[in-house]
Parts: C-alpha cells; sequence; structure tokens
C-alpha cells in the first residue's frame, strides 16, 4: 500500500468507486463519502481545488474529488465540466446533435483527480486525457455519455469497449497514474 493514510473519495457513485479501486488496486486506503458540494463555475482545474477544500473542511481530513469533462473541439472546450447537466437534460443523441453543422468530431474526455490532505493543505491536482471523437450513439455498457465516445485508434465506444480495456485508456486511468506516481514517490 502505497499510503498507509485513509483517503475519503468523494463520490456517492458507487461504480466510480468500483473502476477507482480497479485501476489502483490496493495501493490507497480508501472509503467514499457522498457530500453534496456547490456546483461552481469556472475553469475545470480552478473548480476541481475548490471543490477538494470544500470536501476536506467537511470531511475534516484527506480526500480525493474527480471532476469528469466532455470537451468538444468546434466548442472551444465546451459543455467541459458542465457535461453532466447537458447529458441529463438532452441525453447521447441531444450531445451527438449538438455538432450538427460542425466538421470537426473531435473531442477529448478529461479526468481531473485532485488530493487535499485536510482542511488546510493545498490541493493537488492530476489531470488526465483521453482523445477522441463524438460519433452516434452505439453500446450499453460504461457511464453516461460513454456510448457516443470513440477513442482514437478504437472502432468502438467507450461503452462498447470491454471494461478492462477501457480501464487501460480511459482518462480516469491517465489521471489514476498520476495520483499513484504522486503516491509512489512522497
Amino acid at each position: 500500500m502505497l499510503s498507509s493514510k485513509k483517503i475519503t473519495f468523494v463520490t456517492g457513485n458507487l461504480k466510480k468507486l468500483e473502476e477507482l479501486k480497479s485501476i489502483l488496486g490496493n495501493s490507497l486506503e480508501l472509503d467514499n463519502a457522498k457530500i453534496d458540494l456547490p456546483e461552481l463555475q469556472g475553469e475545470p482545474e480552478e473548480v476541481a481545488i475548490e471543490k477538494a477544500k470544500l470536501a476536506a473542511k467537511q470531511i475534516n481530513g484527506a480526500v480525493l474529488i474527480e471532476d469528469s469533462s466532455l470537451c468538444f473541439n468546434a466548442m472551444g472546450g465546451l459543455p467541459g465540466i458542465y457535461i453532466k447537466w447537458f447529458y441529463d437534460k438532452i441525453g447521447n443523441d441531444g450531445l451527438y446533435k449538438m455538432l450538427n453543422g460542425f466538421e470537426d468530431k473531435k473531442a477529448y474526455a478529461q479526468c481531473i483527480f485532485t488530493y487535499c490532505e485536510g482542511p488546510d493543505a493545498k490541493p493537488i491536482t492530476f489531470v488526465g486525457r483521453t482523445y477522441g471523437k463524438i460519433v452516434t450513439s452505439r453500446g450499453n455498457g460504461g457511464f453516461g455519455w460513454d456510448a457516443i465516445f470513440e477513442p482514437d485508434g478504437y472502432n468502438q465506444t467507450f461503452a462498447e469497449i470491454d471494461s478492462e480495456v477501457k480501464n487501460k485508456i480511459s482518462q480516469r486511468y491517465n489521471s489514476l497514474m498520476k495520483v499513484k506516481e504522486y503516491f509512489e514517490r512522497r
């Protein structure tokens, strides 16, 4: 185990916790807590840092938070961190249709994990990206918008790719490898 200190992963989504543990194995002592944090606006890293500070105060201890984004190149990175609300309101078909009229269907999935050791500590961010394109909805696996995101080098969407393969190429994996490297150096 890389860190004997208990770290609270702030999520109520048990699928995310399961995926995180699948990627990290037993390298960190993790538990989880669902905390209602305000949905802040701003640049992705700034939002992640502020959420980590707020979570560390509520938990009064070490936290790891995650912010995911789906960023369309044609729209300058939007919907970005607001993807959850776009997905909830218009679904995958609506997200795909947002790019009607644009030749550029390229996008990147971004995951920012932010670690904050405690209420008075400075948060540290770990950014992971997976590049690909937006396609018509295909597949039943994964999370929310996984069915419209086809990573570069694959002919399948995240929703179609086997979860073991996805866990080695996803933005979450890329970000978590940086988290793991950080704790290995400590």
